[in-house]
């Protein structure tokens, strides 16, 4: 009986301290919403619609969608009129409008995105609204890439997850050198570059390539960006300091292209019994419609129709060299005009006597029509005596990031 009655005596001291033991207070942790920034706006502070310019669309159809009166929307278009026209906004561009934070939703903010950087603010807070222009913040971020030709370029770009634009980088580097469509399997590449990065984290695409290594036919050429005159802007030279440009591009077309027939003046035809039929022209082809460029500076001698010619322009570049492109489907220039160097001078096409879509390249030295592959054609001026010092030494650092690709 004592036994119990101590137990009970222990059970329930035990119960009174379970009982008086306080009990923990749990803090609730709410966290601030974020902040979130953009064009210069916090946009926390209004309802946020982002979409894209659709076809129909204009800043009045935007604006009545977004609950403006039509009357404000007349007066914002005349009070932005001279440093904003509205009336050329295009299909296929983001757009953000900044709505009220109330019942009515009415826009207050119009921001349209001229480019992946560049935008333009039309606030129509204030009673004579107004247009202002800006930039997303953007980094210049260096890099290295490398890769190895197995069946084209674009593809050799791709497998080293490098901007496709490169292609076109490259091309230009060295058009005055290499035939990008005539690479061989092996050819290899490296190059230093910059990329620019929005925000520090979105990609806008490759900005500079500050130098470049081409193994062509086992023959490696090498380009390093530099700016000899503000004026003229960036041009490329080799680690002689020689510029890379030529006089004459070694194309009349740029991309998409196969030589079909070459300068021969023994060539013979099966159409013709086999007899000989010189050709004095080197045929290009490419699909109706590719773009066909000046091969260098020079005036406009003739732009008309002629026989088994069709339609086709003559350049005269300068007392010894001139250059004719025939079967155009169309000419983009007249006599007279000035053109330069990679300008658009008309389109492939098939008229006069052709089989299939081309360009008939023809290349006259001294009013003799020959072979322009066999020519050694003048090169542009290599730097100036004045500059290498320097431009030895700007290259130093990138031959050695060169060097430092392994492949």
């Amino acid at each position: 009986m004592k036994r119990l009655l101590w137990l009970s005596i222990v059970l329930g001291l035990c119960w009174a301290c379970e009982k008086e033991k306080p009990v923990e207070e749990v803090a609730t942790i709410v966290e601030a919403p974020k902040i979130e920034e953009a064009y210069g706006f916090i946009l926390n502070d209004f309802n946020v619609v982002r979409d894209t310019v659709r076809n129909g669309d204009t800043f009045g159809v935007i604006m009545d969608n977004h609950h403006v009166p039509a009357a404000k929307v007349y007066s914002a278009v005349e009070a932005v009129k001279d440093s904003f026209d509205v009336r050329r906004i295009n299909s296929g561009k983001p757009y953000v409008v900044l709505n009220s934070k109330d019942s009515l939703n009415t826009a207050q903010v119009f921001i349209y995105e001229n480019s992946k950087i560049e935008y333009t603010i039309v606030d129509l807070r204030d009673s004579i609204a107004k247009a202002y222009h800006g930039r997303k913040p953007v980094t210049v971020v260096e890099k290295t890439a490398f890769g190895v030709i197995n069946s084209s370029l674009s593809e050799a770009l791709d497998e080293s997850g490098i901007s496709p634009v490169m292609t076109d980088k490259l091309a230009s580097i060295y058009a005055w050198t290499i035939n990008f469509f005539a690479l061989q399997k092996g050819d290899r590449f490296k190059v230093v570059y910059t990329e620019r990065f929005i925000n520090d984290s979105i990609p806008a695409g490759i900005d500079e390539v500050k130098a470049a290594y081409f193994e062509h036919k086992g023959t490696p050429l090498l380009a390093f960006s530099f700016v000899e005159n503000d004026d003229l802007g960036l041009d490329y030279y080799d680690e002689e300091a020689n510029n890379l440009r030529r006089a004459f591009l070694k194309s009349p077309i740029r991309f998409n292209y196969r030589i079909s027939s070459r300068y021969n003046l023994r060539r013979r035809i099966a159409y013709y019994g086999n007899k000989v039929r010189p050709h004095r022209g080197t045929d290009f082809a490419a699909p109706v419609g590719t773009p066909i460029i000046a091969t260098a500076d020079g005036t406009v001698t003739e732009s008309t129709r002629r026989g088994g010619n069709g339609k086709f322009v003559k350049i005269k570049h300068n007392s010894t060299y001139e250059t004719q492109y025939l079967h155009m489907k169309a000419q983009n220039v007249k006599v007279g005009d000035f053109v330069r160097q990679g300008d658009v001078i008309g389109w492939v096409g098939m008229t006069g006597n052709t089989g299939g879509p081309h360009v008939c390249y023809r290349f006259w030295k001294n009013g003799e029509q020959v072979d322009p592959f066999k020519q050694d054609l003048p090169a542009s001026k290599p730097l100036a005596d004045s500059l290498r010092p320097q431009y030895f030494e700007y290259i130093k650092p990138l031959k050695e990031k060169l060097d430092c690709i392994i492949f």
